[in-house]
C-alpha cells in the first residue's frame, strides 16, 4: 500500500509541475513579445521606405521659421546607394546613403542637415522622407529646443536678417 501511495504522490507532483510550467509560459503564448517589435526608442520618429529606413528623426530649432538641425539616422539595407529627399513645408535637402550603410544626422558625429522649421518647439512638423525607388512618407516630427540639456548644443544659430 505504501508503494501505491508513493506512486500516486509522484504522479500528482508530475502533474503539478507540468501545470505550473504551462501556467508560467502562458504569457508568451497569448501576448506578443514586445522586445522583438521595432519602435522609436527616443524622442524622434521613424519610417521604412523599401530598403531605406529613417530612425529617430526630430528637429532642434530655436523658433518657428528658423533653421532646425535634423537629428536621427538613415539606413540603407539595399545593394545600391539611395538618395533620400527630406523636406518640410519650407525647405528640402537630399542625403546620399551608401548601400549597406547608415548615415547619422546631426549630433557631434553626424552629417549636418538644416531645414527651415515651420513650427515652434513643442509642436510637431510634417517632414516628408522620399526615395525614388519606394515613394514617400510624411512623418509628424517633433520640434525641440535647447531646454533639455542633451539638445542645448544642437540648436542652430538663427539666421541673421540682411541689412538694408
Amino acid at each position: 500500500m505504501a508503494r501505491s501511495r508513493q506512486s500516486t504522490l509522484r504522479r500528482a507532483s508530475a502533474v503539478a509541475a507540468v501545470a505550473l510550467a504551462a501556467a508560467l509560459s502562458g504569457c508568451s503564448v497569448t501576448n506578443q513579445i514586445t522586445s522583438q517589435l521595432e519602435y522609436d526608442a527616443s524622442d524622434g520618429v521613424g519610417a521604412a521606405l523599401g530598403d531605406v529606413s529613417a530612425e529617430n528623426l526630430l528637429l532642434v530649432a530655436a523658433a518657428a521659421g528658423e533653421p532646425g538641425a535634423l537629428q536621427g539616422a538613415l539606413s540603407n539595407a539595399g545593394d545600391h546607394a539611395a538618395l533620400v529627399e527630406l523636406s518640410t513645408a519650407d525647405d528640402s535637402t537630399t542625403v546620399r546613403v551608401p548601400a549597406g550603410a547608415t548615415v547619422l544626422l546631426g549630433g557631434s558625429e553626424g552629417e549636418e542637415v538644416l531645414l527651415v522649421t515651420p513650427d515652434a518647439p513643442g509642436a510637431t512638423t510634417d517632414l516628408t522622407v522620399a526615395t525614388s525607388a519606394a515613394g514617400q512618407e510624411t512623418l509628424p516630427v517633433p520640434v525641440l529646443d535647447g531646454t533639455l540639456p542633451e539638445y542645448t548644443d544642437l540648436v542652430p544659430e538663427p539666421e541673421a536678417s540682411p541689412e538694408s
